[in-house]
């Protein structure tokens, strides 16, 4: 059987290739049954992620662990899946002010492959080892490998060598049995079933993709001190709207007026977290940098400490 036989076999053992028994007749659907047809399957995956939350869980720890020690969370992929990853990477940078090199997203191909598909990239196994070894992954690091159909030869790659440098690593697919899972330590597989239109893996799987990296770059950092009670307090205020956003938070955690609110904000030198603590607490910027400090961040903590409790 050649190269073209093998793989046609291998993606019809694929849940997320099936074909979806709902969807037969799609084409010919007005607009609106087609999106009734659309957001029926959609509601799916909402489910399908609470099925594998214990997995999730476990990353998360682990994730958190490898933030306390210096390690980093990185993720690879390709296509959609790479496009996922380097996505909720970049965002963590202004809504939790940390270097864009704690979380770090890695697509087959380069920043070129974001917007336009490079021929062969998910197919290397090869490219990953150079972009792995540029970042200098090591066993502090925390590597998430995503793939839809579980199988992509350049996550594969990637997954194996970090494992020969003792890293921590996730494997998220949405086709149960593959190898993207077994050859990671933990894995994540949200099966949502075949697509609504055949085979278009950026639809439910890519949004079960999406569902799964937020819970673990948000868990991972508020487990890490980057909230408190249910508000962006590390948020970076680097234009207007985040300034004001920074702004309304202060104003938020502690009741404050918005004069007050954005007089500590100057004194915290644009820290929503230290702000809160000045307004909370009464105490100066200067001692309550040192209580976050002592605190690893935890505005909660630090509070109480300077209240005595």
């Amino acid at each position: 059987m050649n190269k073209q036989a093998n793989l046609i076999t291998e993606l019809d053992s694929l849940v997320s290739e099936g074909r979806n028994p709902a969807t037969m007749d799609i084409d010919l659907l007005d607009t609106s049954t087609l999106l009734s047809r659309i957001n029926n399957e959609d509601q799916k995956v909402a489910l399908a992620v609470q099925a594998v939350l214990p997995q999730i869980t476990l990353a998360v720890d682990a994730i958190v662990s490898a933030f306390s020690q210096g390690g980093r969370l990185i993720f690879i992929g390709a296509g959609t899946s790479g496009r996922l990853g380097v996505l909720d990477a970049v965002e963590c940078v202004p809504t939790f002010s940390v270097s864009d090199q704690q979380v770090v997203g890695i697509i087959a191909g380069g920043e070129k492959a974001i917007f336009k598909a490079v021929e062969g990239a998910e197919d290397s196994t090869s490219l990953v080892l150079d972009d792995l070894k540029n970042i200098n992954l090591n066993a502090k690091d925390v590597l998430v490998g995503l793939a839809a159909s579980g199988r992509t030869p350049y996550v594969l790659s990637g997954l194996a060598y970090a494992k020969s440098l003792a890293v921590t690593t996730v494997g998220i697919a949405c086709s149960p049995d593959t190898p993207v899972l077994s050859q990671a330590d933990i894995a994540i597989c949200p099966v949502v079933g075949p697509e609504v239109l055949t085979g278009s893996t950026r639809l439910k799987s890519a949004t079960a993709q999406k569902m799964v990296l937020n819970m673990l770059t948000t868990a991972s950092m508020i487990k890490s001190g980057k909230s408190y009670q249910n508000l962006m307090v590390d948020v970076n205020a680097s234009n207007e709207k985040l300034y004001a956003r920074a702004i309304r938070i202060v104003m938020q955690a502690t009741g404050c007026d918005y004069d007050t609110g954005k007089a500590a904000l100057v004194q915290a030198d644009n820290s929503a977290k230290l702000a809160i603590l000045l307004v909370e607490t009464g105490i100066d910027a200067e001692q309550g940098q040192r209580l976050l400090a002592q605190n690893d961040g935890f505005l909660r903590l630090a509070i109480n400490e300077a209240l005595g409790g």
